[in-house]
């Protein structure tokens, strides 16, 4: 502006010639305007008429410039429900984006323990996009939250998204005798009877379940996203000190399969179980740890045991620091506690670190803020999934 200003000033001279009765005109090209690639023109007009610029851009630049902002997608809005377990998490998503809205449900009884549910401002949800954020943790928690889940799509929403971070029955996907039953398609089953939105069927959000075979038991009513927490991991590794002597180590060929291709740039170690007499042992099966700061990778963790005996066997063969991952850290009755911190590189007593996600919210509020234990949270990684 100061340009024009000084532009302005040296035609002060030539204001008696803008005084009389006839149109004058006076053409002056700006040159002083960053944007070199634009013409400007002062005209002055007789009369009350005020100075005009008259800007005359390329019309290259003009074209590129809309092409540009044609490119840029505006953010999907987003009403994002939840349940008590996922509360904490869902602030978190929440705060990744201002496309994402809380919205809350009243989780009420009845005397005799059934479900009293009230999903708040119903009308308000017409015509939105909505998404659930869901935490089966138990099968007492399953029901309620199937009945909030069934109801949402119905309220005339724009569309409808299930997020689902741990598939609980991941692991029961199989029969191996005659009589087993493979809970995990039954709740698949469950979940693809999920009624279809205005805007067409269900989309499930989950981060790395157990058996990728299990995206072939949802019916064509829903639409599974298949995530995974891996990225979390990546991130992390290359904030270590160490990072240059990372190494991957796999408990068994499962979790190789699941996850060799997103880690391949790292060197890896491959163990496995053989069976001496009634024990199982695990042995390296291919790899060398020797002065490595070695990581073991797998999807989900229970009791504990495998993830023990391999760090064993890896100090055994010459790790210098041992961690794990896992992106669902169950724990149940707390077997969490079998893990103790390596106290500074010991990597026989311990662990340097144990990473988990935030999809087990029990699980969180346990081992918060105890060693080895940090928390990579699934926020951004659900926050975007939510845009797709």
């Amino acid at each position: 502006m100061a340009a024009i200003s000084a532009q302005l000033a040296s035609f002060k001279s030539f204001s008696s010639l803008l005084n009389d009765k006839k149109c004058s005109r006076f053409r002056s090209q700006i040159k002083s305007f960053e944007n070199q690639h634009s013409n400007w023109s002062v005209e002055f007009l007789s009369g009350k008429e005020s100075v005009h610029l008259i800007r005359n851009s390329s019309p290259s630049i003009s074209m590129a410039a809309s092409v540009a902002g044609s490119a840029v997608k505006p953010a999907k809005k987003v009403c994002l429900f939840y349940c008590s377990e996922t509360e904490v998490l869902a602030k978190r998503i929440a705060a990744e984006s201002d496309a994402i809205e809380l919205r809350s449900i009243n989780w009420r009884t009845f005397e005799d323990g059934f479900p009293n549910l009230f999903i708040h401002n119903a009308h308000g949800i017409r015509g939105q996009n909505v998404a659930f954020l869901a935490s089966f943790s138990s099968p007492a928690v399953i029901f309620e939250q199937l009945s909030v889940i069934y109801a949402l799509p119905k309220l005339f929403v724009s569309s409808f998204t299930l997020v689902l971070p741990f598939f609980p029955t991941g692991t029961s996907e199989r029969m191996e005798d005659e009589g087993d039953v493979a809970t995990a398609f039954t709740l698949a089953r469950i979940l693809s009877h999920i009624p279809t939105s205005r805007g067409g069927p269900t989309s499930l959000v989950t981060f790395d379940i157990h058996a990728l075979q299990e995206r072939f038991y949802f019916g064509d009513t829903i639409l599974p996203c298949f995530e995974s927490g891996i990225p979390l991991l990546k991130n992390r590794l290359q904030k270590l000190p160490d990072s240059d002597k990372i190494s991957i180590a796999f408990p068994d060929d499962g979790a190789w399969k699941r996850f060799h291709k997103q880690l391949q740039h790292f060197p890896t170690i491959v163990c496995n179980k053989v069976r001496i007499g009634d024990q199982r042992i695990v042995r390296i099966k291919e790899g060398d740890a020797t002065g490595r700061h070695v990581v073991i990778v797998d999807d989900l963790v229970q009791s504990g045991g495998t993830l023990i005996e391999c760090q064993k066997v890896l100090a055994a063969n010459g790790a210098t620091k041992i961690s794990a991952y896992v992106t669902h850290g169950i724990f149940p009755k707390s077997s969490w506690q079998r893990f103790e911190h390596d106290n500074g590189g010991q990597p026989e007593k311990g662990l340097t670190y144990f990473w988990i996600t935030d999809s087990c919210p029990h699980t969180v509020k346990e081992v918060k803020c105890k060693r080895p234990f940090e928390i990579l949270s699934l926020s951004g990684s659900i926050a975007a999934a939510l845009q797709v």
